[in-house]
């Protein structure tokens, strides 16, 4: 290589070797800003090492605090002890009751009395542990415990002195109510053996007796205790029938049921004997009011209870004629009954032997005796079933088959009890007599197309027929169309005359009603046969009293101003069921609003 081409490239190894000289601001840069990496992680300095002690704390720090909080509560526990060392055991402790004149009980008022005064343990107990006389409870190691002591140094009691003292420290904080310690200082009442077990009526006596002793059933209690303030009292046109004029009626409105319930009221009825009205809707509660003017009454028409049932939108409920039951359906395998004397709610969840035909217990009616329940079967091809109960015993007793196209429409038990009105909803109407169990007569309504619902009212002279003492039958259609028979004229020439019943397989209805336009839903006489009320659900203020034995429609009522609604349940009661009142009739109105509406019929 030339020497020239040498020396150049020496030149040029000397210039890249040499260091650059160092900026002005790096020479400046303090120390402490010098990143040390040790073990692949940057070391804190000091100001971070404090900012974490101070957030997370150390192992030295914790031990310390450790030992202030032990310190202080010792000191804390010291200053209480030393405050409450010259109190009594009473004093520590006070009775918040809300009334500052309410004393407390005599059985727990003073500290000085006896242990045995307290409610429990004035009661023989049902069984004794005698472990508890050698089991050994120290009142002062455990902190709870200290408050049961008698003085401070007292520790170690017997474990039969130490449930002593938790009774009664329990009823000095939750005091006896009033009618437990008006029980427990009541004198016993002697009663008469004359046998080794006691007697249903004992039986309902101890369960009433428990009944007036619980505040949340009072207003069930005193209605069941004292059932004569419900009787209905006689008012001054009572014990001699009243003729109601046709086509004109004096009726007024009364106050309205209290309240407005959670969904339509799809069953609606008056108890038989006392002032009681019952309703139910899908809103699967039952509701119980009491007929009663205001005044003498604080409040019109209260409500004295209500029953709830889970998961069932209740269809049908009704009283029960001769004793203190009420029934109750859903659209269910199941139905219940509340029994009001003990408020007890049973659970029927078969009919034996006729369960693949009774699929659902949503629709029955109870006999006007009380002796029998009905219930609408599933329905057949080409028919329907009605299984008839033992309404004391709810066993299967009979059953009635008809045969008509698309099932059962309605059905009605006579007024005696003695039989069942069946209607098909093809139109055929089936007799059944429940005392031979057979079918005495079986007739087509006229003109029936679709039939809906039909009702049995009146009585005519005839006591014992063969197909009732009901003079008059309603029969309404898909198309409103009522049709009204006089069954009177059915039973031979000489009416007063219980042999023979020439049923025609054709009859005339004394009169057909076109004056609803929308299928019938409610037909309801009233007690005595006078009024029909029939309405229909699917129109507003779609309804018409008639009058029998005119059959003729009221020209003055319902006016256009009348509140009806979509009417979903009708009842009639007779006028004296509210006390005072010398009405001919009481007429309730249910809507789908949950509204029940009260007139009375002069």
């Amino acid at each position: 290589m030339p020497k020239s081409m040498q020396a150049k490239a020496a030149k040029r190894q000397e210039v890249v070797q040499q260091p650059t000289p160092p900026a002005h601001d790096e020479e400046m840069e303090d120390e402490s800003d010098v990143e040390i990496v040790v073990n692949g992680e940057l070391e804190k300095d000091e100001t971070e090492e404090e900012l974490e002690r101070l957030v997370f704390g150390d192992s030295a720090g914790f031990r310390e605090g450790l030992k202030d909080v032990d310190q202080e509560e010792g000191e804390e526990q010291e200053e209480d002890t030393t405050a409450l060392e010259g109190l009594d055991d009473a004093q520590l402790f006070f009775t918040d009751t809300g009334d500052n004149t309410l004393a407390l009980p005599p059985e727990i008022a003073s500290d000085n009395e006896s242990d045995d005064g307290t409610l429990r343990s004035k009661q023989p107990p049902a069984w004794e542990d005698s472990d508890d006389e050698r089991t050994l409870v120290s009142l002062a190691s455990v902190p709870r415990l200290r408050k049961l002591r008698r003085t401070e140094a007292e520790d170690v009691v017997t474990g039969e002195e130490y449930g002593r003292r938790l009774r009664k420290q329990f009823e000095l904080l939750n005091p006896a109510p009033e009618w437990a310690r008006t029980a427990l200082h009541a004198p016993a009442k002697k009663k008469r053996r004359t046998s080794e077990a006691p007697s249903d009526e004992e039986i309902s006596e101890n369960e009433m007796e428990i009944d007036q002793d619980l505040p949340s059933a009072a207003p069930l209690s005193q209605l069941l205790q004292d059932a004569e303030s419900l009787v209905r009292q006689a008012g001054p046109g009572v014990g001699k029938k009243r003729k109601i004029r046709p086509e004109v009626i004096d009726i007024q409105r009364q106050k309205d049921i209290p309240g407005v319930q959670p969904s339509a009221i799809t069953s609606l009825s008056f108890h038989p004997s006392l002032p009681l009205l019952l309703s139910s809707g899908p809103s699967s509660t039952l509701y119980l009011h009491q007929l009663a003017q205001s005044p003498p009454a604080p409040a019109p028409n209260p409500l004295l209870t209500s029953l709830h049932i889970r998961a069932s939108q209740l269809t049908t409920t009704a009283f029960h004629p001769t004793d203190s039951r009420i029934f109750l359906s859903a659209r269910r395998r199941y139905f219940h009954i509340w029994n009001l004397s003990t408020g007890h709610v049973e659970k029927i969840t078969r009919v034996y032997g006729q369960q693949h035909e009774q699929k659902s217990m949503e629709y029955f009616k109870l006999s006007p005796t009380g002796r029998y329940m009905a219930l609408q079967g599933s329905s057949k091809k080409g028919g329907g079933i009605v299984n008839i109960l033992d309404a004391s015993t709810l066993q299967w007793v009979s059953q009635v088959r008809i045969e008509s196209r698309g099932g059962i429409a309605d059905f009605a038990w006579w007024r005696d009890g003695r039989g069942l009105t069946v209607a098909g909803k093809g139109g055929e109407i089936t007799e059944w007599d429940a005392a031979e169990q057979k079918v005495v007569a079986r007739w087509q309504d006229e003109g029936a197309v679709g039939t809906t619902t039909l009702a049995l009212g009146g009585q005519h002279e005839v006591t014992r027929g063969p197909i009732g003492v009901d003079r008059w039958i309603a029969v309404g259609s898909s198309s409103g169309i009522v049709n009204i028979y006089d069954r009177r004229a059915w039973l031979g020439n000489n009416p007063k005359s219980a042999s023979g019943c020439d049923v025609p397989p054709q009859p005339k209805p004394t009169r057909t009603l076109d004056h609803i336009t929308t299928p019938t839903s409610h037909l309801t006489f009233s007690h005595d046969g006078q009024i029909l009320a029939m309405a229909s659900k699917w129109k507003r203020d779609a309804m018409r009293l008639v009058h029998l034995p005119s059959c003729t429609v009221f020209k003055n009522w319902p006016t256009s101003s009348t509140p009806l609604g979509r009417i979903t349940g009708v009842a009639f009661a007779p006028g004296e069921a509210v006390s005072g009142s010398d009405a001919y009739s009481i007429l309730a109105v249910a809507n789908e609003q949950g509204k029940i509406r009260l007139w009375e019929i002069r």
